[in-house]
């Protein structure tokens, strides 16, 4: 009882400190968003609004569904596809080091998406 009691805590501690971190990232695109400005890079060559469009999607609207526990597994894909993007198309050629906050969300991802999002979410898994 008790270890599962600490896992489940441990897996909303994962799910949740990652999200509210990657949250402040995506929060200033989001206004941005919102306020018209859509200038952003263009990693994917599918247009600066679009790139914007789904960083937001993967930064804020993701982040959200993984604090609350909703549909966790799947709202974990795409900003672990964001931090793909960030690691090996934004950052390919800096070094490790610059790389590294990506890496580092990436992997929160990951691991969330294998290993869902614990008792304490609305999915309940």
């Amino acid at each position: 009882m008790r270890n599962s009691l600490l896992k489940d805590i441990g897996l909303a501690v994962l799910r949740i400190a990652p999200s509210l971190l990657l949250m402040t990232h995506g929060i200033p695109k989001f206004q941005n968003f919102i306020n018209g400005n859509l200038e952003f890079g263009d990693p994917l060559g599918i247009g600066a609004a679009p790139s914007l469009f789904l960083a937001v999607i993967g930064e804020v609207v993701c982040p959200i569904l993984i604090i609350i526990g909703y549909k966790t597994r799947w709202a974990a894909v795409p900003p672990a596809i964001t931090m793909l993007v960030a690691a090996f198309v934004v950052h390919g050629s800096d070094p490790i080091a610059t790389k590294e906050k990506a890496l580092l969300f990436l992997t929160f991802f990951v691991v969330i998406i294998l290993l869902g999002p614990g008792r304490y979410s609305v999915d309940r898994k």
